[in-house]
């Protein structure tokens, strides 16, 4: 059992307790191996004591030195306790200049006495004393945020001004790049929020009509990632074009805006939606398909009928995004009654169309036709699919070149990818 002698009001800062007539101070830092916090307790004086109950710039700058002993305890580990008391006197008692000099040989969180008001330029002169006048007792841990996300900006040479900030804010990107994108208006200072408007529907305007379509290769919810650099170097050639001035974190923060926002769209849109067919495809709508058969690799099937609630491409893409794996890259969906079909094999960007050119017999193997023809990324297999599915082999004639040579098709492939 233990006694609490003095606390402040903000719970994080260290306590004094009692525990069988010795004044300790505790704290609470780091978590176990459950991910439950630990708490560090070590011993001090009455003369400590009073110095924490009247300074609470000194109980903040013991509170930052002890914080990385707890640190290097771990999960498991116990705290250095000879090294905490060793802090105590330098720190607590000492004159001014000479906790100054302490604080430039050992290690303590610099972020703890921002979140607390510490005057930052100070600090970077290692005048900590003086810094901590301005402090406070409750804590403003964005503060802190805000100094580590320029500091890690000013280490790779990146100076933000007040547009580029206010693009960053508007982003929710100012803290930390790996932040969930989205529109925050309210985080930017009224004064700027016009020109940060003018900035974002320069980049609109410029991806106007582009789309990020899904890529069922990668999963349910994948998105092609050509479409995505596609948008976005338009985005940023764009506004860099318009708006010179920006630096490239602010440049780069309105081009993700944009392909998340059309990422988002996608993902929330039926995947019928995401049919198409080329510009200059003859398809003879009679030759629409009523049974196909899909398989993968692992010989998995399914059927689709022309009476089935989705379309047949809306069909396959859903078989392949819930089947498509590293192991399992070639997917083929077939016509049995009008023995032709088309094999797509994702890890070499190609497609095959087969076409039964005698069917078997009892006394004899069927006969096929195999042409190989190089495909364009994601949209590329949707166009041939759609096309496919509405017209069969033939439609597909005008979207070669289609190659019977099986090594002449490979130097082909590899002429395009040469690796």
């Amino acid at each position: 059992m233990y006694d609490i002698v003095f606390t402040r009001h903000s719970g994080w800062i260290p306590n004094v307790i009692r525990e069988e007539s010795e004044l300790m101070l505790t704290l609470g830092a780091g978590a176990d191996a459950n991910h439950e916090p630990r708490t560090f307790t070590f011993p001090i004086s009455e003369a400590h004591l009073a110095v924490i109950r009247e300074d609470l710039a000194r109980h903040l700058l013991l509170w930052s030195a002890v914080l990385p002993l707890c640190d290097a305890a771990g999960t498991r580990g116990q705290l250095d306790e000879n090294a905490a008391v060793a802090l105590l006197d330098p720190i607590l008692l000492a004159a001014p200049a000479d906790v100054d000099a302490l604080f430039q040989r050992i290690r303590w969180d610099r972020s703890r006495l921002i979140a607390h008001g510490a005057d930052i330029a100070l600090l970077e002169r290692g005048q900590v004393c003086a810094a901590m006048r301005s402090a406070t007792e409750t804590s403003n841990g964005k503060r802190a945020q805000e100094y580590h996300a320029n500091r890690r900006r000013a280490e790779r040479g990146t100076v933000l001004g007040p547009l580029d900030a206010a693009m960053l804010r508007y982003t929710g990107q100012y803290l930390h790049g790996a932040s969930v994108v989205r529109r925050t208006p309210d985080a930017v200072d009224a004064a700027l929020l016009p020109e940060v408007r003018r900035v974002v529907a320069t980049a609109e305007q410029a991806c106007a009509g582009m789309r990020i379509g899904r890529d069922p290769r990668r999963g349910k919810h994948a998105t092609d990632k050509r479409d995505w650099e596609r948008m976005k170097t338009t985005v940023e050639t764009a506004v860099r074009r318009a708006h010179p001035g920006l630096a490239d974190d602010a440049v780069h923060t309105v081009s993700l805006l944009m392909c998340s926002e059309a990422a988002s769209r996608s993902r929330n849109a039926p995947m019928d939606d995401e049919e198409t067919v080329g510009l200059h495809a003859h398809i003879d709508e009679g030759a629409r398909k009523t049974l196909l058969l899909f398989t993968d690799d692992k010989d998995v099937e399914k059927k689709w009928q022309q009476n089935s609630p989705r379309t047949a491409t809306a069909e396959f893409w859903d078989f392949v995004a819930t089947r498509s794996s590293a192991d399992n890259e070639v997917f083929t969906i077939e016509d049995e009654e009008m023995g032709e079909g088309i094999q797509l094999h994702f890890y070499a960007d190609s497609i095959a169309r087969i076409t039964t050119l005698r069917k078997g017999t009892d006394t004899s193997e069927p006969e096929y036709r195999v042409q190989y023809s190089l495909v364009d990324g994601m949209s590329g297999y949707r166009n041939l699919v759609s096309i496919f599915v509405r017209g069969g082999c033939a439609a597909l004639e005008q979207h070669g070149p289609w190659i019977s040579d099986v090594a002449e098709f490979e130097r082909a492939r590899r002429r395009r990818n040469p690796r």
